[in-house]
């Protein structure tokens, strides 16, 4: 006997929730843990970087009033930043697009050579699954958190160095939090005109013909979540 599909019956093969199915002509892109990573972190970010604003604008910090408070969201939003990143190292997914970001292949320079010449017909810039622009910013990105939150420990646990190494840790701070902030907004603004990347991070799929022209090397898209 068998059974329709959707069933429950022996032979019948159950149907995926909506989440999980393919539409024609698209391109599995991210998992579900590899989308909850990047929105944790994007939150996380986001949330150290308003209320840096608002630790260091005198004009915003007269909005609030409430220091203490922004400085804890500040610096609990700023220790939390690493946890999505290590929890998503469960998945297989994430791990293998942690290979590819941290791979730059022989296409990579291509790539950065037309960018710089400004070249911009198809195949011009070869790219696997992620393109050597993104993989540059992920390499810079992990630094610097890295280093925010080494030095904004320094600054909160005032007894951990001696006061020298705590007036470096707040210049660097300061000045890389600036950094962050430019190249964090200039990161979303490029999204924000890519709509097929943001589809990609919001629902895990891509259409194909987007797929084939910005991500050459990159056709046949990645497995069913795990």
């Amino acid at each position: 006997m068998t059974s329709t599909a959707g069933s429950a019956g022996p032979t019948g093969a159950t149907t995926p929730p909506p989440s999980e199915r393919r539409g024609p002509g698209r391109l599995r892109r991210f998992t579900r843990a590899e989308r909850w990573v990047h929105r944790s972190t994007a939150w996380l970010m986001m949330t150290c970087v308003v209320t840096a604003a608002f630790l260091y604008v005198p004009q915003l910090a007269e909005l609030v009033g409430r220091r203490y408070l922004v400085v804890t969201v500040h610096e609990w939003s700023g220790i939390l930043i690493p946890v999505p990143f290590l929890a998503g190292l469960v998945s297989r997914a994430f791990r293998k697009d942690l290979e590819r970001l941290n791979r730059f292949i022989p296409e990579d320079r291509e790539w950065l050579r037309a960018v710089r010449k400004r070249w911009a017909w198809p195949g011009a810039r070869p790219a696997g699954k992620f393109n050597a622009g993104q993989k540059l910013y992920a390499a810079w990105i992990a630094g610097a958190v890295l280093v925010m939150v080494a030095t904004g420990l320094l600054m909160w646990f005032t007894g951990l160095a001696p006061i020298v190494w705590r007036t470096s840790a707040t210049f660097i701070h300061d000045w890389l939090a600036l950094a962050i902030g430019i190249v964090l907004f200039g990161h979303i603004g490029m999204a924000f005109n890519d709509p097929q990347a943001r589809r990609g991070m919001r629902t895990g799929e891509v259409e194909r013909d987007w797929a084939e022209r910005e991500h050459p090397l990159w056709k046949d898209g990645d497995p069913p979540e795990e």
